[in-house]
């Protein structure tokens, strides 16, 4: 089940989602600075991820869809 923001266009949304478990990667090896301005604050918007103390996390909502988006890949 996906959460659907009002704020944002269902292709933009789709194109995040694609994109996120390779966002969620990055944020691992601590290359944050290799992701868009504008997708922080898109992924922000969705929920998927939150700053905490000056840096990014995946939100509850963001482990959720990573796990969904991962057994889609297999």
């Amino acid at each position: 089940m996906t959460t659907h923001s009002p704020t944002l266009p269902a292709l933009r949304r789709e194109s995040l989602r694609d994109g996120f478990l390779h966002t969620v990667d990055l944020l691992r090896q601590r290359r944050a600075d290799q992701i868009g301005e504008g997708d922080i604050a898109d992924y922000v918007t969705l929920d998927w991820l939150e700053w905490n103390g000056g840096g990014l996390r995946v939100t509850t909502v963001g482990s959720n869809l990573c796990r969904q988006l991962a057994t889609q890949q297999r």
